[in-house]
């Protein structure tokens, strides 16, 4: 072992889940992002802890909503998620220029995404300021899985690689 900047060291998470988390504001207005900072939190009931930067459009959104939807991507979908990381939600909206669907939830306002491998409509709970980012935990209300099994990874700097799952 060696030592390092803490920067180079976190470099080797890799590689690390996507999700794709989605908002919908007050206006209706409905946000995708995708993200890397996710976990299981809780068991009963099962709770989703997602992490967002305070400069996002979706953090404004969840903070003031307390939901959203965590949707696991399916490779399939590996451009769109690319462009909903490289815009922001302040000044562009995401579905419009992109060609993810959206399906209406049962028990939230956001939708979920179409062809993705499993979502899951999550209430918020629980915050903690980290800083510079938010963890939202969210208490899942219900869940949904799709036939897809071309699971998506991040292998950083915008590198996406495919994992077939059974």
């Amino acid at each position: 072992m060696k030592s390092v900047s803490v920067d180079e060291a976190i470099k080797k998470r890799h590689p690390e889940g996507v999700a794709l988390i989605v908002c919908k504001d007050n206006d209706g207005k409905v946000d995708v992002t995708p993200i890397g900072w996710f976990t299981l939190c809780n068991s009963k009931p099962r709770r989703w802890a997602i992490c967002l930067s305070h400069k996002h459009f979706s953090h404004k959104v969840i903070f003031e909503t307390k939901e959203y939807t965590l949707c696991l991507p399916s490779f399939s979908q590996k451009e769109d998620i690319l462009y909903c990381g490289g815009v922001h939600g302040w000044d562009t909206d995401k579905l419009k220029n992109c060609k993810l669907k959206t399906i209406p939830s049962e028990k939230i306002k956001p939708p979920i995404i179409e062809d993705s491998i499993a979502c899951f409509e999550c209430k918020v709970v629980n915050t903690l300021d980290t800083g510079d980012h938010t963890i939202f935990v969210g208490e899942v209300l219900t869940s949904y899985v799709s036939d897809r099994k071309d699971k998506i990874y991040n292998f950083g700097e915008r590198n996406l690689i495919k994992w077939e799952i059974e």
